[in-house]
């Protein structure tokens, strides 16, 4: 079977088939049922899009706010989109070196200026996993099989896969895989020879966009698919040299585009300011136990099983239950002789294998035993990768299995022989029952909402305006970081009118240091912050200290302190208090310092 003719073996199957050509109201009611599923597991956020908070973002939902935000008030203002000052002051942060997605910012910037980055981050998580579903059914419905059963069933496992749940909590980068399907057809296109250069023009565009909706997610769809290539070409190399001239074409004027496109961008985020050159995560592979758990937001969901094998609630990147995983190993057993499949799932099991990270590991259990992607964690890009996240490499290929096996059923349901007096064997009717018995397990149930809580009436209501002078700052007490990221959300609700040092983003270690880190590089006064949210003990105060907190005041152009009635709030202003040698005011439901006088 030709590599891009994987519907063959149906069609011959079928003297008729009736492939879905042009868009009908099939189609709708399959997408707009995708849209209203995304629609109904965002109800929550939806219906609270001035409160509502997605619990199992942790501090992610203010972070990608926060990018939103600051990307529309760069382009209101005509600044560059690639960093902001709004943090990190006086260094600011580089944006492209960050999960900004500007693909989904920027366009969507007069929606965010008009009704606010909440309603920007439902739409891209909602559209997200729409949109993605969608993509893969119109390709799999258009390119791979003739039934738009099989088709829909495998869009809809790719956009609602356990992990794009699990993104979906935190990640719209990583739910937004909407592009890729169109990348992977105009590759197929090339190779077949179809318009190399136009096709190849294309490519470059969409790969282009698809870098600023999310590089990581690209490089792991690039993997996938380079597996799967060989994979197919390793049985069938006859058909490599016819393509190898149409696809150097296509593929160089792609990278060409993409480059000429994005050039000064990458610049930027590799060797631009605050840039970075990898980040360092540790060992992060899967346990073998994840991919048969349930996810915790799952139909059979278990919470505490999938937390014991897993980094945190977004970063569930299997967990496609022990049915699904029978189910592949039929599959692939039963499609074994078909070329394009077995490609499918070799390039499947693969990618689950180098999931598993340096060392394979069962239950907890070091087994020694060394994965494939050992050979690959220090190389450039892959240095910064999660290796677990390479387990949703698995997506698509699952869903691309599950159409080609449907395709199949229905074709050998299609020439079942009809015996007089007797009712023909419901085989298609049996294997849907299958397939709703194996996925209904890992069907996801509403992402979890709840209310954050309120932003302080001193940043609020603009009573700060009278306390910060024109580049002055805010510091919050303790200061912005991974896991205090509430100051970014009243930052935006103050009209990004002033801003804060240190926060909650990717940057590097020093300014020499080209490692990346989460935050800031913490100053002193930062530290003993730190310290009494740790301990709740007010912080033993020095003479020198108070000497470095003036200079880290006057690094930072502090106007102002703001500490919100909290947990420890006794410590931490009384630690304020004796390093400034200052009372605090209570004004507009906050304690305050004003250091404008102390910090020319």
């Amino acid at each position: 079977m030709s590599l891009f003719q994987a519907e063959a073996a149906a069609v011959e199957a079928e003297e008729t088939p009736t492939r879905p050509r042009r868009f009908a109201a099939a189609d709708a009611a399959i997408m707009g049922g995708f849209l209203l599923f995304a629609f109904l597991l965002y109800n929550g956020l939806w219906l609270d899009l001035k409160e509502g908070y997605l619990w199992n973002s942790a501090s992610d939902q203010n972070l990608w706010e926060w990018f939103f935000s600051v990307t529309a008030d760069n382009v209101l203002h005509l600044r560059n989109p690639l960093s902001s000052h709004f943090q990190n002051h006086p260094l600011g942060v580089n944006l492209m070196a960050n999960t900004a997605m500007l693909g989904i910012g920027i366009p969507l910037s007069p929606i965010t200026l008009t009704f606010g980055p909440t309603v920007t981050w439902a739409i891209a998580l909602t559209g997200g996993l729409a949109g993605t579903a969608a993509a893969w059914y119109w390709v799999f419905s258009r390119h791979l099989v003739t039934h738009r059963v099989g088709a829909a069933i495998g869009g809809a496992f790719v956009g609602f896969a356990p992990p794009m749940i699990s993104h979906g909590n935190a990640h719209p980068n990583f739910v937004a895989w909407f592009v890729l399907p169109f990348i992977a057809l105009l590759v197929f296109k090339i190779a077949r020879g179809e318009r190399p250069v136009r096709n190849g023009i294309f490519l470059g565009l969409l790969a282009a966009y698809q870098i600023f909706l999310g590089e990581e997610p690209l490089l792991i769809f690039a993997m996938a698919f380079a597996i799967f290539a060989i994979a197919y070409f390793a049985t069938n190399y006859r058909e490599f040299p016819p393509m190898a001239k149409p696809l150097g074409t296509g593929v160089g004027i792609g990278v060409l585009v993409a480059l000429v496109l994005c050039a000064f961008p990458l610049w930027w985020q590799f060797f631009g300011p605050q840039s970075y050159q990898a980040i360092e995560h540790g060992p992060v592979g899967n346990d073998t136990a994840a991919f048969t758990r349930f996810a915790t937001q799952s139909v059979a969901g278990q919470p505490a099983a999938a937390a014991d094998v897993s980094m945190n609630r977004t970063e569930e990147n299997a967990f496609f239950g022990w049915p699904l995983i029978v189910l592949m190993v039929v599959i692939t057993v039963w499609l074994w002789r078909e070329v394009f499949a077995r490609a499918l799932a070799v390039s499947m099991f693969v990618m689950a294998w180098l999931s598993l990270g340096v060392q394979l590991v069962v239950v907890h259990e070091e087994t020694g035993i060394p994965g494939p992607w050992k050979l690959l964690s220090e190389l450039p890009l892959f240095e910064s990768l999660l290796e677990s996240r390479l387990a949703m490499g698995c997506i698509p290929l699952i869903g691309a299995l599950l159409a080609l096996a449907t395709e199949r059923v229905y074709a050998v349901a299609s020439k079942l022989p009809d015996v007089p007096g007797e009712r023909r064997f419901p085989l298609r009717l049996v294997w849907i029952g299958v397939v709703i018995a194996v996925l209904l397990p890992i069907a996801p149930t509403q992402l979890i909402v709840k209310d954050r809580p309120p932003t302080p009436r001193f940043l609020a209501d603009g009573t700060w305006r009278n306390y910060v002078a024109p580049g002055g700052t805010v510091v919050p007490v303790p200061l912005p970081s991974s896991g205090e990221s509430e100051p970014l959300h009243w930052q935006i609700d103050a009209g990004l009118g002033y801003s804060m040092p240190e926060g909650y983003f990717v940057g590097p270690s020093g300014p020499e240091d080209k490692r990346g880190r989460y935050g800031a590089i913490q100053r002193p006064t930062s530290i003993i912050f730190d310290q009494v949210k740790q301990t709740g003990i007010p912080a033993t105060i020095t003479e020198s200290q108070r000497v470095q907190a003036l200079e880290d005041l006057r690094y930072w152009n502090a106007d102002v302190l703001v500490l919100i009635p909290r947990e420890h709030q006794d410590a931490f202003r009384a630690t304020v208090d004796l390093l400034l040698r200052k009372p605090a005011e209570f004004v507009d439901g906050v304690w305050v310092w004003d250091v404008r006088t102390i910090t020319p």
